[in-house]
């Protein structure tokens, strides 16, 4: 009892270390860390798992670690989503980057962001030019939200006030051959406009067919299928 009891707070002075150290590390995305950074991380994790379980590991103290690790890590969960300020210690807030079109260098200081940093993040939002920005913000999750200015926002519909109908989902007609009916009459449309549709095709039976679907506009995509055997290279490179 004594065993399990010692590996318990071990575990969480561990747990709360490692919280501490990783705020102090700043934030990335998983996709973004380099090489150093993981290998920290990893030596972070073998530190922290050495720590928990001390020199006299016994079948005992690993489990108890391990399920200690399972509750801190739920509670932890349970914590993020139920008080706000808790959650804000734990897991920092939002930083903006740029505003007004400025780069604010204090927070990028702040959270160890580099220059060739943010400029890699905005070239994968497609911004190539740090002046198209008016606002950029570095998310809890490493990740860059961009608003650009009014005159490099991309173009939508309702700036020429036009109105386009609301895309809805394909429906499934014709899967291999096989004629779903049920999804046909969902869309009021008859087995003999099916095949009308199919003769004009040059497709004289369904089971010519692979797939066939009819999207909003009620035009009908259909696809044979490619059964030509495929030459060695053809599709890339192998």
């Amino acid at each position: 009892m004594e065993t399990i009891l010692f590996s318990i707070i071990r575990t969480v002075a561990a747990f709360i270390t490692l919280l501490f150290v990783s705020r102090l590390m700043g934030r990335k995305s998983i996709s973004q860390i380099t090489f150093f950074d993981f290998a920290v991380a990893i030596t972070l994790g073998s530190i922290t798992a050495n720590i928990s379980l001390g020199t006299n590991m016994t079948f005992a103290s690993g489990i108890t670690v391990l399920l200690t690790f399972c509750a801190l890590g739920l509670i932890a969960g349970i914590v993020h989503i139920s008080s706000f300020r808790l959650r804000k210690l734990i897991n920092s807030e939002p930083v903006v980057i740029i505003s007004n079109g400025e780069i604010i260098k204090k927070n990028m200081k702040k959270i160890r962001l580099t220059l060739d940093d943010l400029t890699s993040l905005l070239r994968e939002k497609n911004y190539f030019n740090i002046n198209d920005v008016n606002y950029a913000i570095l998310e809890n999750d490493g990740k860059l939200s961009v608003l650009p200015k009014a005159s490099k926002k991309p173009l939508t519909p309702s700036d020429v006030q036009q109105n386009p109908p609301e895309a809805g989902l394909t429906k499934d007609i014709i899967i291999d051959g096989v004629v779903l009916y049920e999804n046909l009459n969902s869309t009021n449309l008859t087995e003999e406009w099916l095949f009308n549709e199919l003769n004009n095709n040059g497709i004289c039976n369904a089971k010519e067919v692979f797939y066939a679907a009819l999207d909003t506009s009620g035009k009908l995509y259909i696809s044979k299928g490619n059964k030509k055997t495929e030459r060695h290279g053809e599709y890339g490179i192998e």
